[in-house]
């Protein structure tokens, strides 16, 4: 029973998506709806078992409550997982079989674009659920906004660290060049930040050394190299036993998601010395878009100054975290435990 995996934390809702005609497998899982309706992305990704895409879903739908909550958003946390490869197996019925099922949970969940969905993917949707974001039409792709978020996110985790938040000179370790990973390259190279990057595709790491003047690194290397900031932009778990002990930089802020493989992977780079941006903090500006268009008050220069304010977030995190002595993710998941409270006992008060 999917209750008793180890990453179930009393989510409210958790719903086995199927379809034999499509071949849809997928899952839809609700982490809480405190604070409003449930959102977070949609994910289409080759899992090796059904349990596998559970346990993703599980894990992430909890990141989005965080995310959403940290974020000051009056929505709760959710996300979906679509097992199969985004190459191979999506197609227009695949994508409507599964926005028939997020239309069945009455606004419950509201998905949106991520790894292996887009804007186009949402207009797919959108043809049989209102509830969907991240329209071409309106906010469309939130990377970019992401980004902006991350880029504030990584001066201020220097400014703690370092005493500055300049980052000209600084060598910063990019694991990802996708779409957040390739904005806030040319962000940080604009600040004339020293590049080393990495990615899966060799094409897009040879057109950012020629871009940025980024050098080049392995992907199974690229969190040891020699840097002041390592920026995971990629897919998650990549802070984890084996690679918490091998990374040299003193920072580690960046746009993925579930970037610790497990929860004492804070204490461990607490232990080192070094400084832990959570994820769900730096890499909120995507669901800041998100939100106001569901909102129906997206507009991009809001959304990019709201974005900024991620950075003041993550100082107020890092001065808690500097004078409790305690992992800057311990800190964050409590001040998210405390406003969820907060949450709660206002509904109960309420009714």
């Amino acid at each position: 029973m999917w209750t008793d995996l180890p990453d179930f934390d009393d989510h409210e809702m958790v719903v086995l998506c199927h379809d034999a005609e499509t071949g849809l497998r997928a899952v839809i899982a609700v982490h809480s709806t405190l604070a409003g309706p449930a959102v977070g992305g949609t994910r289409l990704w080759d899992y090796a078992t059904e349990a596998d895409a559970v346990t993703d879903a599980l894990r992430l739908s909890r990141g989005m409550t965080y995310k959403n909550v940290m974020a000051g958003l009056p929505f709760g946390g959710g996300k979906s997982v679509i097992i199969g490869d985004s190459q191979r197996d999506k197609t227009d019925a695949l994508l409507t079989a599964f926005a028939h099922r997020i239309e069945a949970l009455g606004g419950t969940y509201v998905a949106a674009e991520d790894v292996g969905t887009g804007p186009a993917d949402m207009a797919v949707m959108a043809r049989v659920t209102n509830h969907v974001a991240g329209l071409p039409e309106r906010g469309g792709d939130p990377s970019p906004i992401t980004a902006w978020g991350v880029y504030h996110g990584i001066k201020a985790a220097a400014r703690a660290a370092f005493g500055s938040g300049q980052l000209t000179n600084k060598f910063i370790a990019i694991q990802g060049l996708g779409h957040v990973g390739w904005v806030l390259a040319e962000r940080l190279s604009k600040d004339n930040a020293r590049l080393i990057v990495t990615d899966i595709d060799r094409e897009v790491v040879e057109n950012a050394a020629w871009a940025f003047g980024a050098q080049p690194a392995d992907p199974d290397e690229i969190h040891a190299v020699d840097a002041d900031i390592f920026v995971p932009c990629a897919l998650g778990g990549v802070i984890n036993p084996t690679t918490v002990g091998e990374i040299k930089a003193g920072v580690v802020a960046g746009a993925a998601n579930n970037q610790l493989a497990t929860p004492d992977m804070g204490a461990a780079l607490h232990a080192r010395g070094i400084l832990y941006a959570p994820d769900y903090v730096i890499n909120a500006g995507g669901i800041i878009s998100v939100t106001s268009e569901i909102e129906g008050t997206w507009d991009r220069d809001l959304a990019m100054r709201r974005a900024q304010d991620i950075g003041k977030t993550l100082t107020e995190i890092f001065r808690r975290a500097h004078a409790e002595g305690r992992p800057t993710a311990d800190v964050a998941d409590t001040i998210a435990r405390e406003r969820l409270a907060a949450l709660k006992a206002h509904r109960e008060a309420m009714v």
